[in-house]
C-alpha cells in the first residue's frame, strides 16, 4: 500500500469518544455512575435485609440506579440508532431492560452500574492521552509585545500579523513563528521539536531579509511559537499569521491524525459491522430456547441477556483507537508528528529505508574537511593564503573554507589579498604580497598552462574518492597542497544506521543528486548497504518503485521539498527537520520536527511497541468474548460475572494502551 492515499482515508471517532459533561461538570458521567452504585447498594439492603419496609422502597432505589446508570448510555444509544447503528450501548440497554422485564432489577442495575462506571473510567483514561495533545494548544502565550513607530504595545497574540516586530522578554514564551532581527539567546524548542537542549539563536545579518522564502533562512535565525526564550531579550519579525504558525499546524494535524483509522481499526470496524447484527440474531434465537429444552421462557430470556452482555465488542472497539491515540500523543511530545494510525502501524513493519543525502544523512552544509600539504609547506602557511584569498569571494565553498580555516588558525592574522579574479567553474586568482596565488580545480591550472605534479594529482584523487570537493593551492607556481571541502555526515548517522540494522531493517540505501563517488564515500563512512548518485527527482521516484518491488515496506526520509515525489511513492514518507517548513509538514506521513536523525530510531521503536500493544489488546478483547459467550450460553455465568469480565477487559485494554505514553 503506497502512501499516495495518505490522508484520504476518512476517520471516525473511536467508539466511546464523548463529552459527557453536565450538572457536575466534566466528571458528571463518573458521578452518575457512582450514584448508580449507591442506589443499587441501598436498594439491595432495603430489599434483602429490612423486611418491614414496603416493596416499593427497594424498587424505587433500583429505578433511581437505572436512571443514573442508564442516562448517558441511553443518550448514546439514541444517537447511534438515529444514524442507523446498533452498537454497544444499545446492546447494554436491551440487556438491562430485559432484566427489569424479568423482575431481575438488582442484576439489571448491576449491569448498568458496571457498564457506566467502566464507560466513565475509560473516558477519563482516554482523556489523559488527549491532554498530551491538547496541552500543545496552550503553549502559545495569550499576549505579545509589538514594536510600532518606536513604541511598544501589548496586543492579543492571535492578532499578530506577518511582518510584525515582536519583543520577547527573557524566560517567556515566543508568541509567533519568526526570525530574530536583534539579540541572541538560547531558546528551549522542546515543545515543538522535542530537543532536550536549548538551541542558540542569533540575529540575521540583514533585518530586511525576504521572509517569504523560508528555505533561504537558516535554522539558527528561526524561532517558533510556543518555544521558550532564554536569558536575553529578542526582537523577532513574524513570518506567519498567528493561526498559521508551526505550532498551530501541528496541533491541527495531530487532532486530524486522531481521526485517521489504522488498518487494524478498519478491520475491527468491518468485523463490528457484521458482528453486532449476528449477536442480535443469536440473542433472538436464544430467547426461544425454551421451545427446544426444558426451561421457562424467563430462563431462556435471562440467558439471552447474559449472552448479549458477554458478546458486546466494547473492548474490541476501543482496543486499537486507544493505542493509536496514545502512540500519536507520545510521538508529539518527542517532536515527532505522526499523521494517523496507518503510518504509525506501517512504520513498525518497515524492512527498508531510503535516505536523501544532503541535510538528512549529512549536515547539509560544506565544511573544510581536510588539508594536505606538499613541498615542506606547513598547514598554517597553506591555510593563511587560502583564507586570505577566499575572504574576497562569496561562493558557498569559499565561505566554508574561511570559516573552517579561521577555526584551525585560532583566528590568527592572515595576509591581505587583492585583485580577485574568478574563473567560472574553475577557481580564483588573487595577489598576496606581490605573489600570484591560484586556488581551484585541475581545470584552473590547465587554463593557466601549469602542469600538476604527480604527487598533487594523487592527493586530489584520494580526497575526491573520499567524497571531498578539492581545491589545489599554488603560490608563484609553487604548489602548497590541496584543500578538501565536504558536506560531512552527521555525527550520529553511523550509530543510527547501526541501530536500524539491529532492529531488522534489511536494506538502507542513499538516493542523491551528488555524484556517485561522493555518494559511495558517505555510504561507506556511515555503513549504508547501497548508494545511488547522480539522480534527478524523477529518477529517485524510479529508484523507489524498484525498491518497492524488492522490499514491500519502504520508508523515504528526506527534507520534504525536492524529495516529495519519492515520499509519495514510499510506504511511509518521513520529513527531517520539519519545524517551520510548510512543505515538509504537508508532504510527509511522519515529520521529525527537530533536525535530529536519532528521532527516526525513536519513531520506529514507538511504532513497533504500538503494534505489539494493539495485538495484545486484540487478544485480550477477542479472548474474553470467546470465553464468555459459551459460558453464558451454557448458563455457567450470568449477567453479573459477564458484565464484570466484559468491563474489566475494556479497562485493561485502555490502560494497556496508555503505557505508550511512558515509552522511552
Amino acid at each position: 500500500m503506497s502512501n499516495e492515499h495518505k490522508h484520504k482515508q476518512g476517520g471516525e471517532n473511536a467508539n466511546h469518544e464523548h463529552d459527557h459533561s453536565g450538572i457536575f461538570g466534566k466528571r458528571t458521567e463518573f458521578i452518575f455512575s457512582i450514584l448508580c452504585g449507591i442506589f443499587l447498594g441501598l436498594g439491595f439492603v432495603l430489599s434483602e435485609f429490612i423486611s418491614n419496609l414496603p416493596v416499593w422502597a427497594g424498587l424505587a432505589c433500583y429505578i433511581a440506579s437505572y436512571f443514573f446508570g442508564g442516562y448517558y448510555t441511553l443518550s448514546e444509544a439514541i444517537e447511534g440508532t438515529r444514524e442507523g447503528k446498533f452498537e454497544i450501548d444499545f446492546l447494554m440497554l436491551v440487556a438491562a431492560a430485559g432484566a427489569a422485564f424479568l423482575g431481575k432489577w438488582p442484576e439489571g442495575a448491576l449491569l448498568l452500574f458496571l457498564f457506566s462506571l467502566g464507560h466513565a473510567l475509560e473516558n477519563m483514561a482516554m482523556q489523559k492521552a488527549r491532554k498530551s495533545i491538547e496541552a500543545l494548544g496552550s503553549l502559545t502565550p495569550k499576549t505579545a509585545i509589538i514594536k510600532r513607530n518606536g513604541l511598544q504595545e501589548e496586543i492579543p497574540a492571535e492578532q499578530l500579523k506577518k511582518g510584525d516586530i515582536v519583543i520577547v522578554k527573557p524566560n517567556t514564551k515566543i508568541p509567533a513563528d519568526g526570525i530574530v532581527i536583534a539579540g541572541s539567546s538560547a531558546v528551549n524548542q522542546a515543545p515543538i521539536t522535542g530537543e532536550s537542549i536549548p538551541v542558540d539563536k542569533f540575529a540575521v545579518d540583514d533585518p530586511a531579509v525576504d521572509i517569504n522564502d523560508e528555505h533561504k533562512i537558516q535554522q539558527q535565525y528561526k524561532v517558533f511559537a510556543g518555544t521558550i526564550n532564554g536569558d536575553s531579550v529578542l526582537e523577532i519579525k513574524t513570518t506567519k499569521e498567528a493561526s498559521d504558525s508551526t505550532l498551530a499546524r501541528v496541533v491541527k494535524m495531530v487532532k486530524e491524525a486522531e481521526q485517521q483509522q489504522s488498518p487494524t481499526q478498519q478491520l475491527t470496524k468491518k468485523i463490528e459491522r457484521y458482528y453486532v447484527p449476528a449477536v442480535l440474531l443469536l440473542v433472538v434465537l436464544l430467547c426461544f430456547a425454551f421451545l427446544f429444552i426444558h426451561e421457562s421462557f424467563g430462563n431462556s430470556f435471562y440467558r439471552a441477556m447474559a449472552v448479549l452482555v458477554a458478546a458486546s465488542p466494547c473492548a474490541l472497539a476501543i482496543s486499537t483507537p486507544s493505542a493509536v491515540l496514545s502512540g500519536i500523543a507520545r510521538a508529539a511530545r518527542q517532536g515527532v508528528l505522526v499523521k494517523g494510525g496507518r503510518p504509525l502501524e506501517d512504520l513498525g513493519v518497515l524492512t527498508a529505508v531510503a535516505f536523501d543525502k544532503t541535510g538528512t544523512l549529512t549536515e547539509g552544509r560544506p565544511v573544510l574537511n581536510k588539508i594536505v600539504t606538499v613541498n615542506g609547506v606547513t598547514e598554517e602557511e597553506l591555510l593563511k593564503i587560502v583564507v586570505a584569498a577566499e575572504q574576497l569571494s562569496d561562493h558557498p565553498l569559499a565561505l566554508a573554507i574561511v570559516k573552517g580555516g579561521l577555526e584551525r588558525l585560532n583566528n590568527a592574522a592572515v595576509p591581505q589579498a587583492t585583485g580577485l579574479l574568478a574563473v567560472m567553474g574553475k577557481g580564483i586568482e588573487v595577489q598576496i604580497e606581490g605573489s600570484r596565488v591560484l586556488i581551484g580545480n585541475s581545470e584552473l591550472f590547465k587554463a593557466y598552462q601549469v602542469a600538476l605534479p604527480a604527487e598533487v594529482k594523487e592527493i586530489m584523487q584520494q580526497l575526491q574518492k573520499e567524497g571531498n570537493s578539492t581545491m589545489i593551492v599554488s603560490k608563484d607556481e609553487q604548489f602548497y597542497g590541496v584543500a578538501g571541502v565536504m558536506d560531512i555526515p552527521r555525527a550520529e548517522a553511523r550509530q543510527v544506521i547501526n541501530d536500524l540494522k539491529q532492529i531488522g531493517i534489511r536494506k538502507m540505501i542513499m538516493l542523491t543528486g551528488d555524484n556517485q563517488q561522493v555518494a559511495d564515500a558517505v555510504a561507506a563512512e556511515i555503513g549504508l548497504t547501497e548508494a545511488k548518485g547522480d539522480l534527478l527527482p524523477e529518477e529517485k521516484v524510479s529508484a523507489i518503485n524498484l525498491l518497492r518491488k524488492q522490499e514491500s515496506k519502504l520508508a523515504m526520509v528526506g527534507d520534504g521539498v525536492n524529495d516529495a515525489p519519492a515520499m509519495a511513492k514510499s510506504t511511509v514518507g518521513i520529513a527531517m527537520g520539519a519545524a517551520g517548513s510548510d512543505v515538509a509538514l504537508e508532504t510527509a506521513d511522519i515529520a521529525l520536527m527537530a533536525n535530529q536523525l536519532e528521532n527516526l530510531r525513536f519513531a520506529i521503536g514507538l511504532s513497533r511497541r504500538s503494534k505489539r500493544i494493539i495485538r495484545q489488546n486484540l487478544f485480550i478483547s477477542l479472548g474474553m468474548v470467546a470465553l464468555l459467550i459459551p459460558l453464558t450460553i451454557l448458563g455457567i455465568a450470568n449477567i453479573g460475572p459477564a458484565v464484570a469480565a466484559h468491563e474489566g477487559s475494556t479497562l485493561v485494554v485502555v490502560l494497556n494502551a496508555l503505557r505508550l505514553l511512558a515509552y522511552e
